[in-house]
């Protein structure tokens, strides 16, 4: 007995429907979460969809005066979240079983106990580049002012290997940024260079001329991590490639989507950094590497 029309046609529409539903079930690889507009999470993007064909959804959080991330998640299921900022990565807090990769933010680390999913590459170039750097300058007394909440796991890293390239860091904590004067006075004497970290608590946009001054009252050298630096007064810096970074994002991505259950959820260093020195202050300083 023959269907009437109006039944096959329903029957071919449940069909269809049925068909679509495991397409939308995962409508892309990675939901791609940016703190708001700016250019470098854009030189990021233009890293990441370099060398990879990875499906996306780009949600810019700014845009939104509130953003239901969690639901997100679960309508889409993306296979991956990745997050570019601090308030990107503060967005997918609520994420418990899809893995959130997280670039451009300075806190992935302190995260991890609240967000076991949560694997990255750090906003620290790896502390050998900065050693070797002070090695060059033939530097050997080198003052780290640091937070141990955010930057402790760095210093102790850079600690085991500075005998290796003849470096002895003089550290100073300053767990409140109102310490950076007093830490600062009490290194006069005491140090050949000052490492300036990207902590957002030993290094604001206030204490950051204060580096500068002592440097030009104790004719030493300041190394940074950013190219801002270099104009305010650093001797040299060694800065994050954007482009790289967003590459080398796109290879964790990669290794996640292929096979999730070997996604070890560990922190990496970037891989692509450039240095780049002040010669005005190089030769007031008398230094020649």
């Amino acid at each position: 007995m023959r269907l009437p029309i109006y039944r096959r046609g329903l029957t071919v529409l449940l069909v269809c429907l049925a068909l679509l539903i495991p397409c939308l079930a995962q409508a892309y690889d990675a939901l791609i979460l940016l703190s708001r507009r700016d250019a470098g999470y854009d030189e990021v993007l233009r890293g990441f969809r370099a060398t990879r064909t990875i499906s996306q959804r780009v949600l810019i959080l700014s845009d939104y005066s509130e953003a239901d991330i969690v639901r997100i998640v679960r309508e889409d299921r993306p296979g991956v979240v990745l997050t570019m900022g601090d308030k990107a990565l503060a967005a997918a807090r609520g994420l418990r079983q899809t893995p959130v990769v997280a670039v451009m933010s300075l806190g992935i680390r302190e995260r991890r106990n609240n967000l076991p999913n949560l694997s990255g590459v750090d906003m620290f170039a790896p502390p050998e580049q900065f050693l070797r750097l002070f090695q060059d300058m033939k530097k050997r007394r080198i003052g780290v002012l640091y937070d141990p909440v955010r930057c402790a796991w760095y210093l102790r890293r850079a600690q085991q290997l500075a005998q290796q390239y003849g470096v002895r860091l003089v550290v100073r904590e300053t767990p409140e940024p109102r310490d950076v004067m007093g830490q600062l006075d009490s290194l006069k004497g005491e140090v050949d260079a000052l490492w300036m970290l990207p902590d957002l608590t030993a290094v604001t946009r206030e204490s950051a001329e204060m580096y500068f001054q002592f440097s030009q009252k104790e004719q030493v050298p300041v190394v940074s991590f950013a190219g801002a630096y270099l104009t305010l007064g650093a001797a040299a810096i060694v800065e994050i490639n954007r482009v790289e970074l967003g590459r080398q994002a796109a290879e964790l991505i990669s290794g996640i989507l292929t096979d999730p259950a070997k996604s070890d959820h560990s922190f990496v260093y970037p891989e692509g950094t450039t240095l780049k020195t002040n010669p005005n202050v190089l030769k007031r300083l008398g230094i020649d590497f």
